[in-house]
């Protein structure tokens, strides 16, 4: 039985190591490795740049969330930036997704401040080109909204 114990404690040390040192999302296309995950592109479609009216009405807010970002689970809920595409589309492809098992994210956008104290986002994100609708409870500063899906090996998403 101690054993066990230690065992479990060196997992969960190691996955909180992991969750620190995470490497960066691939942008570019690669592929999963060997089955045990997948390439899943995230869309956010939303205005790129700050509405100044929500920068003036929830500043502390704004500048708390910063740049929109993504919060994956698979990566310890790391903060990671997303990339402007356009006027009105944020993205980041990540071809590390564990497959086969429900994964969440939490988009942090500042101009969601408006409706969120914090924030978060689960409008109009898309996994692969799906929708996704599950709102979750995500961890951040307490338990934030973010949104839940499973991915299958060839990169097939299930809201």
């Amino acid at each position: 039985m101690h054993h066990r114990l230690i065992v479990a404690a060196l997992v969960a040390l190691a996955a909180c190591v992991e969750g620190n040192t995470a490497p960066p999302p691939d942008n570019g296309g690669g592929g999963g490795g060997g089955g045990a995950t997948a390439t899943v592109l995230f869309a956010y479609e939303a205005p790129t740049a700050v509405d100044p009216a929500v920068a003036a009405q929830f500043p502390r807010c704004v500048n708390g969330v910063g740049r929109t970002h993504i919060h994956p689970s698979w990566r310890g809920f790391s903060r990671i930036d997303m990339t402007a595409v356009g006027s009105d589309r944020w993205e980041i492809r990540f071809t590390d997704v564990p497959t086969g098992l429900d994964q969440s994210l939490r988009i942090s956008d500042p101009n969601a401040c408006r409706s969120d104290p914090n924030g978060a986002s689960t409008a109009n994100v898309f996994a692969n080109g799906v929708r996704l609708l599950r709102v979750v409870g995500t961890p951040g500063n307490g338990t934030e909204p973010g949104l839940a899906f499973r991915v299958a090996a060839g990169g097939t998403v299930t809201p």
